[in-house]
């Protein structure tokens, strides 16, 4: 019966060891996630600008604040 309980702690410690090492490479994956996102974020935020429609010529910026 002994055995049982001995075989029983070694699979309950292997299986311990496996959860930990998920865990450490889910982190991981989770920290490159964040700081790709905050890649793109800052890459959205400069582009755009970029996409607003160009003005035309003679056309000049309204000052103030606007109600819409």
């Amino acid at each position: 019966m002994s055995v049982y309980i001995i075989e029983a702690f070694v699979k309950m410690r292997e299986e311990m060891t496996a959860n930990r090492e998920i865990l450490q490479r889910l982190a991981e994956i989770d920290k490159s996630l964040m700081e790709h996102d905050t890649a793109l974020f800052d890459m959205y935020n400069k582009l755009l600008p970029l996409l607003e429609p160009p003005m035309e010529a003679g056309e000049k910026r309204k000052m103030g604040f606007s109600a819409d």
